[in-house]
């Protein structure tokens, strides 16, 4: 299938005495989007957390190349997490700075880059999501899928290999929604950009997933794999047909 960039193996995790995720093992394949899927409180957000390293495992390892996050040392980690962006489902940017110093902010803090360098990538990044002219508007000035979308330019600042979209189109219309979707896929193709996304909206996951990964809440354990256009009518699991033959976005 190819060469594997992170890889989760044998993963628990628990919020106190309660088990969350139990004995997740998957393997993320460079270059491609993969879109972890489920419903609601089965663990997707848990997941992710533990895969970009913001939580530890109660048992299990999660490696980004060959190195075990889990294990490695601070400074190892920390080069690591150069090498992976993350929209958050809230866009996450800081509210009292405008859009292109949100941009700036990891550029300049993590290459030491001039000021007019700095200021050339947060364009280039800004044209990349399809917001020129907005650098000096703040967050509370754009709609909700222009802050998607800043919030995307953001975690493509530092060319990340692996990029994680935490529900990208969650709250926004239809047709927004579909203008992120093509985003995503159009950054996969042009700059061969692993992505990793998290979501229950099925839109997204047929628009841009050649494979999936699903969680249950019940067995707190992956119960399919593979392209959601197959396991839409030949899933053996009926709860996997469902989810991905429901009449409306939950």
């Amino acid at each position: 299938m190819g060469e594997n960039i992170l890889t989760v193996r044998n993963l628990v995790a628990r919020y106190g005495d309660e088990v969350i995720l139990n004995n997740i093992n998957l393997d993320v394949i460079k270059g491609e989007i993969l879109v972890i899927l489920g419903g609601s409180g089965c663990g997707k957000s848990t997941l992710l957390r533990h895969m970009i390293g913001l939580s530890t495992p109660a048992s299990g390892s999660v490696y980004v190349g060959s190195t075990d996050i889990t294990e490695c040392d601070t400074e190892t980690f920390h080069n690591i997490l150069k090498g992976i962006g993350v929209l958050f489902q809230n866009g996450a940017l800081l509210g009292s700075m405008t859009v292109a110093e949100n941009i700036a902010l990891p550029i300049a803090e993590y290459t030491g880059l001039s000021k007019n360098s700095v200021d050339i990538l947060v364009n280039l990044k800004l044209s990349s999501v399809e917001l020129e002219g907005y650098e000096d508007y703040l967050p509370s000035q754009l709609s909700g899928g222009m802050k998607k979308r800043a919030g995307l330019a953001r975690a493509l600042a530092l060319n990340p290999k692996i990029l994680f979209l935490d529900e990208p189109t969650a709250g926004l219309d239809p047709v927004i929604s579909s203008e992120i979707d093509r985003l995503v896929m159009q950054i996969n193709e042009k700059y061969g950009t692993t992505i990793v996304i998290i979501t229950h909206d099925l839109d997204t996951i047929f628009t841009v997933a050649k494979r999936v990964i699903m969680l249950d809440k019940k067995t707190k354990s992956i119960i399919a794999e593979g392209d959601p256009k197959h396991l839409k009518d030949h899933s053996p699991d009926p709860a996997v047909r469902r989810f991905f033959n429901r009449n409306a976005k939950v």
